[in-house]
């Protein structure tokens, strides 16, 4: 099952929603070392940008193809996670009955999806995700989350854009904060880690 129904009622309650790259994994790291293998180094403050061309000194078009390149590549199945997220993660879904819907523009490339989830699970455990739904490379989630419009579950990004449209849809939006998003003024929380969202979700 790759999509939510429309017809199904998400429960704020038992469901948290959730970008893989950024807040469960630390693709930032893993993509560094691989654009380094392949000869490419981060300009000086480069992890102040988000736009990978910008932050490598090529153009945007070159930046987008070597994303898609890196996340259909066997890599992208052992990315690590993301500060502490294996704790919380782990502690929300055991403790307090928390699943997990991960929805990531990671790519639509089968293998792609399956090293994901293979790389979820071997994480997370195996119970914690109901469902992973792969976009394509970069896509926006407006779709993707219309499905839990009015729902009121959280849900975990660090691209503010798509955080902002979760707002739109009345979700609970929290941002992971990285260097690219640090200085983005907003009226939901933004949050260095994962003990930062447990006491959020869990108070």
């Amino acid at each position: 099952m790759n999509t939510a129904k429309k017809t199904q009622k998400h429960n704020p309650q038992s469901l948290i929603l959730v970008d893989a790259d950024g807040v469960l994994l630390n693709w930032e790291y893993a993509f560094a070392i691989w654009m380094e293998q392949h000869g490419h180094e981060q300009q000086a403050g480069g992890e102040f940008v988000y736009d990978i061309g910008e932050r490598y000194g090529i153009s945007k078009d070159q930046g987008r193809k070597l994303i898609k390149l890196f996340n259909e590549s066997a890599a992208i199945g052992f990315l690590p996670p993301l500060r502490d997220a294996m704790y919380y993660v782990k502690r929300l879904h055991e403790e307090h009955g928390y699943v997990f819907h991960c929805i990531t523009s990671l790519s639509t490339d089968v293998n792609a999806k399956r090293l994901r989830e293979m790389n979820l699970n071997k994480l997370f455990g195996d119970t914690a995700f109901e469902l992973v739904t792969c976009l394509e490379t970069g896509a926006d989630k407006n779709e993707a989350l219309e499905p839990y419009r009015d729902s009121g579950c959280w849900w975990v990004e660090d691209k503010p854009e798509n955080a902002e449209v979760g707002i739109e849809l009345g979700l609970r939006s929290i941002l992971m904060e990285h260097g690219h998003n640090m200085n983005h003024e907003c009226p939901y929380p933004v949050v260095k880690n994962w003990r930062e969202i447990y006491a959020i979700i869990t108070s």
